[in-house]
């Protein structure tokens, strides 16, 4: 599971007022997502795995986490946003209460044992899904914040992602017969409500909007599947967070479907929580 976005009412400082996302290789696609381009569905022109979309992915996705198209910049993020969480950290948002930081402290360390945040695994394992802060407090903020300053350390935040998912909405995607933008609505519903089954999970979604819609790959029209997703995700954020701000679904990526802008074509203008984000 992953964020669950930011409450009307919460007051955030800067780089979370959006919500909860090493230098980059000279490849950023990742294992997954060139593991999609080898199956042949999609060449790489046509995914998000290209290179230079990707990147633009990874922007407009931290204009919602971090409040900033410098994804980059958010390898060290950590805060309880009081999200029912715990810590969310990291370049999308990695949660101490949804396994995936814990997966990603403990596969780091096994490769890099005298690490900063390796002492508190045995805390992280306590919390893991829970709020609570025990045997964390309060080293943990400035631990990870050190660590990040690591390359390794970035670049297994990198890894994580791309594994965790970016690669399986990237092939979930190409599998509906969904183009750049329904590739990136479905990237941005993983890093949000993460991988699984339950109505609240990217799976539930999808389920959702199937009913209400074909999808490409079973003969509909992308748009209106797309529309129909949407509706199902917007739906999910309210039900499980009421009150919550929907701008990402609203005024970002149903702004892009209503400009019937399919291939995510730049230039891009959109909004995230009242702040308006522009990519040339």
């Amino acid at each position: 599971m992953k964020r669950t976005g930011v409450l009307l009412l919460a007051v955030l400082p800067l780089l979370a007022a959006t919500a909860c996302l090493s230098v980059a290789s000279d490849d950023s696609r990742g294992p997954d997502a060139k593991r999609v381009e080898e199956a042949g569905s999609l060449d790489a022109e046509a995914t998000l795995a290209d290179p230079a979309k990707k990147e633009l992915a990874q922007q407009i996705v931290a204009s919602a986490e971090n409040g900033t198209l410098d994804w980059r910049s958010a390898y060290g993020y950590v805060e309880d946003i009081g999200d029912g969480q715990g810590y969310t950290a990291g370049i999308i948002g990695f949660c101490t209460g949804t396994h995936d930081l814990l997966t990603l402290v403990d596969g780091y360390t096994k490769a890099h044992p005298d690490n900063a945040l390796a002492p508190y695994l045995p805390a992280l394992r306590e919390v893991d899904g829970t709020d609570s802060h025990e045997g964390l407090d309060p080293g943990f903020p400035a631990a990870w914040k050190q660590e990040s300053k690591v390359a390794a350390f970035r670049e297994a935040q990198d890894e994580k992602r791309d594994t965790g998912y970016f690669g399986p909405a990237l092939r979930l995607a190409v599998g509906d017969g969904l183009g750049l933008l329904g590739q990136f609505v479905y990237y941005d519903a993983m890093v949000y409500h993460g991988p699984g089954s339950d109505r609240f999970s990217v799976g539930g979604i999808r389920a959702a909007a199937l009913k209400k819609a074909d999808s490409p790959a079973e003969g509909g029209d992308e748009k209106t599947y797309l529309v129909a997703f949407l509706d199902a995700r917007r739906t999910a954020m309210l039900v499980k967070r009421p009150g919550v701000d929907t701008s990402r679904v609203d005024t970002a990526q149903r702004r892009f479907l209503d400009e019937g802008n399919l291939d995510l074509r730049t230039p891009l203008e959109w909004k995230v929580y009242g702040d308006t984000y522009k990519v040339p």
